[in-house]
């Protein structure tokens, strides 16, 4: 293993859903660590995920693009930072199918442009430097591709077969970030993680969207016939998977993040309308709700992930079940006032739902052996540092 102990962090995307959880296990695990988060704020990143974080010098948020290389060697280079962990990315499967250079700008090119300012402001890691800085890319078992529905889960040594511009662009990162290690000695880690969901999770991801379809008692989208199967991994879980990671992991090496909960898109609709029947009886059976939809191009079947590297190496082990963290989602959710989606919404977009209870109708079969086609598979902590424009939201609880 490869100790390393973080005194300045800089989380980029720590605005999101994946980054603000991280950041708030970080500061409770580590009173000695101080935090940088740099988020452009798009869609998918909100001041509200920060409400309630201590003020700086604990943890101070930059309104900026990870693109900006100028931007990242100030403040990596100003502040001292010993330790990158890089989340921002465009992450939705469907914005990615109607604007896939988006995905390549933040990426890929943004990537390269962090990539950069690292290896131009940290020390030449041939010196002593290199066991005091570490860079930790945080990526998605989307990169490997589909699984056949007997095939073993995917593991560190998998080859790269992404099918969507999403996964493309963020194989081509991984690569970025291994080419760096091995041409400029770059000290980096690499995960690739599961499905996550839990609180703070986008609600054009398909947890948050079957939640906010029951709270409404509309119509619940499930693509396809609603086999595509995901394993699904606690925020809470991956976090704590990520601080191993950062703290333990050998330099260089990719560990693989699951829960070895896998279960198909649609078994997971029913579990979360179950749940909604018991805190909301008045309105059972939320899963006459469900309504199949046009699959989109390119949708993998299936995602597994071998764990065992993580386990044996760093001990790390999943502590939520399914059925316990679908729970507290919904709770959260539910305890919080609900946002319409977006107009630029992908769905919205792109589809006209069928009614209510069109569960019984036909759909496009997603399954391996099916003889259609087959797709493959307050704010004290807000900083004005460098002119960035920063705004004051108010927080939602």
């Amino acid at each position: 293993m490869s100790e390393h102990a973080p005194r300045v962090m800089l989380v980029t995307g720590g605005a999101g859903f994946i980054g603000s959880n991280f950041i708030r296990h970080e500061l409770q695990a580590d009173p000695g660590l101080a935090i940088i988060c740099l988020d452009k704020l798009t869609y998918a990143g909100s001041l509200d995920h920060l409400d309630g974080l201590p003020a700086a010098p604990r943890c101070r948020f930059v309104q900026g693009d990870v693109g900006d290389r100028s931007l990242v060697a100030r403040l990596l280079g100003d502040d001292q930072v010993d330790t990158i962990v890089h989340f921002a990315a465009e992450t939705h499967v469907d914005r990615s199918i109607s604007d896939p250079e988006a995905f390549v700008r933040t990426n890929v090119l943004g990537t390269s442009a962090l990539l950069e300012a690292a290896r131009l402001v940290w020390p030449d890691p041939a010196s002593d430097g290199q066991r005091r800085r570490r860079f930790h890319h945080v990526s998605t078992d989307e990169a490997y591709g589909a699984l056949g529905a007997d095939a073993p889960a995917f593991t560190e040594a998998s080859a790269y077969a992404p099918s969507s511009p999403y996964a493309a662009s963020k194989a081509g990162s991984d690569h970025l970030v291994r080419a760096y290690h091995r041409t400029y000695g770059l000290p980096v880690v690499i995960s690739n993680s599961a499905n996550n969901y839990g609180p703070r999770q986008n609600q054009e991801k398909l947890i948050p969207t079957v939640i906010a379809a029951c709270r409404r008692r509309a119509p619940i989208p499930i693509y396809g016939d609603g086999s595509h199967r995901r394993d699904w991994l606690y925020v809470e879980d991956h976090c704590r998977a990520l601080d191993a990671v950062v703290r333990s992991g050998r330099t260089g090496e990719t560990y693989n993040v699951g829960a070895g909960e896998e279960l198909a898109n649609l078994d997971l609709a029913r579990r979360i309308c179950a749940i909604f029947d018991q805190i909301r009886p008045q309105d059972a059976p939320h899963a006459r709700l469900i309504a199949f939809v046009p699959d989109r191009p390119g949708h993998d079947w299936r995602y597994a992930i071998d764990s065992s590297k993580i386990t044996r190496e760093l001990g790390w082990r999943p502590r939520e079940r399914l059925e316990s963290g679908l729970r507290k989602t919904i709770e959260w959710f539910l305890a919080r006032p609900e946002r319409p989606a977006p107009l630029d919404h992908p769905q919205r977009r792109r589809q006209r739902l069928p009614p209510a209870g069109a569960i019984g109708g036909p759909a496009p079969s997603a399954r391996p052996d099916s003889t259609r086609r087959r797709w493959p598979g307050g704010s004290a902590w807000l900083s004005s540092r460098d002119g960035l424009r920063l705004g004051r939201r108010s927080a939602a609880s």
